[in-house]
C-alpha cells in the first residue's frame, strides 16, 4: 500500500529581494484579479448597468470588504473577545493569520450596499451580480490553506488520507481544504456561472449562492477539525463553521421563495466597449 501524500509545501512561491511573496497571497491574488475580469465580461454582456470604471469601483470596495470583514469576523467568532479590551491591537496582525469567510461576506454585502445606493443601483441586482464570481476567490482560498498544510480533517482510513505535519500527531486526514476547493470552488462556480448565463429573477441567484455554500460548509464541517480555541460547542460535534452556515441557509431559501415573484433584473444593451 502506497504511503500517504504529506502536506508538506514551499510557502514562498518567489523572492523579490528580502521580500517573499507567498502562495497563500497569491490565491487571494488570483481570486481578486480572476473575479474582476470575469465581472467585467458579465459587464459588458449588459448584466450590469455600469461603466467600467464604476464597476472597478465595486469590485474595489469589495476587496476591502472581504479583507476587512474577513479579519473583523475572525477575531469577533472565532477568538476570546477580551481581546477588543486587552490587546484591540491584534485586529491589525493580519500576518499572524486567521480570515473568516462568513465575515468576508458581510464585508463584501456592506460595500456592495454602499457602491449601490452611490450607484443607483437596486442592492440585490449588484448581490445578484457578484454571487458567480465569488466561487473562483473561495477556491483558490481553499487551495491555498492546503498549501499552507491547515484546516486539516478527522482522522480517516480512506485512500485518499493525507498527513498534515501541523497536526497534533502523524495520522492520514481527510483534506478537508480539497473537499472545499472541490465543492465551495468547482462545482459552486459552475452551478452559479451556468445558472447566472441567462436573466433570472432579482434574489435567485444570491439565494443560490447562500443556500449552496451554507449546505456544503455545514457538511464539510463534519469532517473537519474545529479551532482549537473553540473546540465543539454543542452535543459533542456542531462547530462554529456550521453554526454560522445555518442563517446562509435559511436565508438562501427565503431568497430563493422571493425571487418566485420577484422581476426579472434589468440587462442593459451588451456593449463591447463602455467609459
Amino acid at each position: 500500500m502506497d504511503s500517504p501524500f504529506v502536506v508538506k509545501f514551499n510557502l514562498v512561491a518567489f523572492s523579490l529581494g528580502p521580500i517573499e511573496v507567498h502562495w497563500y497571497g497569491l490565491m487571494y491574488l488570483g481570486g481578486f484579479l480572476g473575479g474582476w475580469a470575469l465581472g467585467e465580461y458579465r459587464r459588458r454582456k449588459g448584466r450590469l448597468p455600469v461603466n467600467s470604471d464604476r464597476f472597478g469601483d465595486l469590485m474595489f470596495y469589495a476587496m476591502m470588504g472581504v479583507v476587512i470583514g474577513g479579519r473583523v469576523g475572525y477575531m469577533l467568532f472565532y477568538t476570546a473577545i477580551d481581546w477588543i479590551w486587552t490587546d484591540p491591537l491584534a485586529l491589525f496582525r493580519v500576518w499572524t493569520g486567521g480570515m473568516s469567510f462568513h465575515g468576508g461576506l458581510l464585508g463584501v454585502l456592506v460595500a456592495g450596499l454602499w457602491w449601490s445606493k452611490r450607484n443607483g443601483v437596486k442592492f440585490f441586482d449588484t448581490v445578484d451580480f457578484v454571487a458567480p464570481l465569488v466561487p473562483l476567490g473561495l477556491g483558490l482560498g481553499r487551495l491555498g490553506n492546503f498549501i499552507n498544510g491547515e484546516l486539516w480533517g478527522k482522522p480517516t482510513d480512506l485512500p485518499i488520507g493525507m498527513i498534515f505535519p501541523n497536526a497534533p500527531d502523524a495520522l492520514p486526514r481527510h483534506p478537508n481544504p480539497l473537499y472545499e476547493f472541490a465543492l465551495e470552488g468547482v462545482v459552486m462556480f459552475t452551478v452559479l456561472w451556468i445558472f447566472s448565463m441567462k436573466p433570472r429573477r432579482r434574489y435567485a441567484v444570491s439565494g443560490l449562492f447562500a443556500l449552496l455554500y451554507g449546505i456544503f460548509r455545514f457538511t464539510i464541517e463534519f469532517v473537519r477539525v474545529p479551532d482549537a480555541q473553540l473546540g465543539y460547542l454543542a452535543f459533542g460535534w456542531v462547530t462554529m463553521g456550521q453554526i454560522l452556515s445555518l442563517p446562509l441557509i435559511a436565508v438562501g431559501i427565503l431568497l430563493l421563495a422571493m425571487s418566485r415573484r420577484a422581476p426579472y433584473a434589468p440587462v442593459a444593451q451588451p456593449a463591447a466597449t463602455t467609459n
